[in-house]
C-alpha cells in the first residue's frame, strides 16, 4: 500500500518513529492546512467560517511555536528552517 504525501511529509518532523502529536508535527499539519485555506479563500472570498477557521488554526499555530521557543529553542530554530515561516 502506497503512503500518502501527507505521511510522507510527517516523517521529517517527528522525533521517533511512532510520533503523530509532539509540538513539531502539529506545526507541521497546521503550516499545510493554512496553506490549503488561503488558496481556498483566495478564490471564495466570502466564506466566513472558513476565514475563522483559518484564523483559529493561525493562533494554535503561534502558541505552539510559542511554546516550543520558549522550552526546546534548538527544535523551534530547525522547524522555523525547514518551513519557511520567519522571512
Amino acid at each position: 500500500m502506497a503512503e500518502n504525501t501527507e505521511t510522507a511529509d510527517l516523517k521529517e518532523f517527528q522525533l521517533h518513529e511512532k510520533d503523530t502529536g509532539s509540538a513539531d508535527v502539529q506545526v507541521a499539519l497546521l503550516t499545510k492546512r493554512i496553506a490549503q485555506l488561503t488558496e481556498h479563500l483566495k478564490t471564495n472570498a466570502k466564506d466566513h467560517s472558513s476565514r475563522r477557521g483559518l484564523l483559529k488554526m493561525v493562533a494554535q499555530r503561534r502558541s505552539l511555536l510559542d511554546y516550543l521557543s520558549r522550552s526546546k529553542s534548538e527544535r523551534y530554530k530547525k522547524l522555523i528552517d525547514k518551513l519557511n515561516l520567519r522571512k
